[in-house]
């Protein structure tokens, strides 16, 4: 019998007052966010480590922590994570760069790729963005709020794997690893074809770009240092089922059960070269 699991969720926000805007409704700024899917026993242990991680980050100090623990109704469906890569790079223009021919590989159209970069430099969107791959639609109904990822996790066996493979690279870090498992629950909904990530940590200046036919490629530099802009889309067909999807990504209980190859640095050419979508 398959122990009781438990889904807990943690978002640091802080309030911004501003003359021009009503103190009765003023806008939230996002600080710091983390879930996880756990047993019951480590729940305690898991509550006070998001906290600390609520009330230590690079974007200042929330003024309202929430977390959420609540119950894992339905058997969480088993996956495997991305092949990881990391492509060199030495700005933030040759990050970007290397971002656009990535999707472009996936499939995605040169104005569906100028949106998501558009809609990520915005930074005023708390999730992701759904974008149509050709004709650069946005299908999220709440544009602000955009599409949130939940309900997932790594097991225990999976996550002792992932750090050996990430330690032999000098990247095993809990941002990493969670980048990781996210992308991977993304890709693995059969609707999405690829995902841009950029971190809103401003000293995180890693982004990636995902793709189930070609795996999770990090950009170091794509941003520089100091910088608070980031964001994330998920490309999606054009006939896309968008109720399907949100279910999907926010609702459906996911755990990495497997690890796939996790390499080092590597010649974008070898992505491009070897992969033909």
């Amino acid at each position: 019998m398959m122990k009781k699991l438990w889904n807990i969720r943690m978002r640091g926000s802080k309030k911004l007052i501003s003359p021009y805007q009503p103190v009765l409704n003023p806008k939230e700024m996002h600080i710091s966010g983390a879930e996880g899917i756990y047993e019951a026993e480590e729940i305690h242990q898991v509550v006070k480590k998001y906290i600390n991680r609520a009330m230590n980050h690079s974007r200042g100090k929330p003024d309202k922590i929430v977390i959420t623990i609540e119950e894992i109704k339905d058997r969480p469906k088993i996956i495997s994570t991305l092949p990881l890569f990391t492509i060199e790079n030495s700005s933030p223009i040759e990050g970007e760069k290397i971002a656009r021919k990535l999707l472009q590989l996936a499939g995605i159209s040169g104005i569906s790729i100028y949106r998501a970069f558009e809609i990520i430099k915005k930074d005023g969107m708390r999730g992701a963005a759904i974008i149509t791959s050709k004709k650069g639609r946005r299908l999220d109904p709440n544009r602000m709020r955009g599409i949130r990822v939940s309900r997932l996790g790594i097991t225990d066996f999976a996550l002792k794997r992932l750090s050996k493979r990430l330690s032999a690279h000098g990247i095993n870090n809990e941002t990493v690893r969670e980048a990781l498992v996210l992308a991977s629950k993304v890709s693995s909904c059969e609707e999405v074809i690829a995902e841009l990530c950029i971190s809103d940590d401003p000293d995180y200046t890693t982004g990636y770009v995902a793709s189930k036919y070609f795996g999770y490629v990090r950009i170091p530099k794509i941003k520089d240092k100091g910088n608070k802009i980031g964001g994330r889309a998920f490309f999606v067909n054009e006939k896309a089922d968008i109720k399907y999807i949100i279910e999907y990504l926010e609702k459906r209980p996911i755990m990495v059960g497997e690890v796939s190859l996790c390499k080092g640095i590597i010649p974008l050419d070898e992505i491009l070269n070897y992969y033909h979508i």
